[in-house]
């Protein structure tokens, strides 16, 4: 793809995924990222850090891929995992997908703008600003916003964020790797918490409040939600899946950017501080 290329028209991108997909991170959601885009037949390369993330980032995703290949799920695709960025000046699309921290993606974005001059770049953002990430490109209307789910290759939803500068081209065309994905795409506009998580932070910071001032038990308050309204998951339980780190780092951000109604609760910056993050370390507002 020559840097005068343009992205594919609308017509040409309903329910079609790049051929070569770059993921910048192979963590959990980058991991399932690169899952997704491979099932979807794409050929996916994954960038790490160092020896260890890769060989992590490996690890997962064969395991993810495995499962999928259990059930009968095919994952025509490939996955390739390795230290070398210049790989990605073969991809249309490269998907950013590090942590929540401002500096560190804008320093990641550079580098995916750098090897790959030409490609579509999409940050997995679940809060941060899509603007003041795309200030680090030299080509911000080629930032967009894909917030994936977690896990993502079950996952339904993709929330397709669009900043000031992003190319409207490129809107239709984000819509068309999500339909390709064979997951439903909704379209909001760069602003704090974009939808998703502005909505669910807000619930979950409600029944953290509520198990703080002893309304009710973690187990009944999640079950309101799921037999009362029927949510899949209660907002505690979700909590502990995303990560109690997560959500204390997008709910300081919403209170700085929305007010206080978003500032987090004591019982969440307690137990982050003690390392209950939840599922991932075992123990959050319920034991895994």
């Amino acid at each position: 793809m020559s840097e005068t290329d343009t992205p594919a028209t609308p017509a040409e991108a309903v329910s079609r995924v790049p051929d070569v997909v770059g993921v910048y991170g192979g963590g959990r959601m980058g991991a399932g990222i690169a899952h997704a885009f491979a099932t979807a037949g794409a050929r996916v390369i994954v960038i790490e850090s160092t020896e260890d993330t890769v060989a992590a980032a490996r690890q997962r995703i064969d395991a993810s891929t495995s499962k999928s290949q259990s059930k009968g799920i095919d994952v025509p695709g490939t996955v390739v995992v390795d230290r070398d960025p210049t790989l990605l000046d073969e991809a249309l699309l490269v998907v950013e997908a590090v942590p929540e921290i401002v500096e560190l993606k804008q320093e990641v974005l550079a580098a995916i703008a750098k090897h790959a001059p030409a490609a579509s770049i999409a940050t997995n953002t679940s809060a941060l600003s899509i603007d003041e990430l795309a200030a680090a490109l030299p080509r911000p209307q080629a930032l967009i916003g894909l917030h994936f789910f977690n896990p993502v290759p079950v996952s339904e939803l993709v929330e397709v964020v669009v900043g000031t500068h992003t190319d409207t081209r490129l809107v239709e065309v984000a819509r068309g790797w999500v339909a390709g994905l064979g997951k439903t795409a909704i379209t909001v506009k760069d602003s704090p918490g974009f939808a998703s998580s502005r909505l669910g932070v807000a619930l979950a910071l409600e029944a953290m409040r509520m198990v703080e001032d002893g309304v009710a038990s973690a187990e009944d308050i999640d079950r309101a939600m799921t037999l009362g309204y029927r949510h899949p998951a209660g907002p505690l339980t979700t909590t502990d899946i995303v990560g109690l780190d997560v959500r204390l780092g997008i709910a300081e951000h919403l209170a700085e950017e929305l007010g206080p109604r978003f500032a987090p609760p004591q019982i969440l910056r307690d137990k982050v501080a003690a390392g209950e993050l939840g599922r991932k370390s075992g123990q959050g507002f319920y034991t895994w």
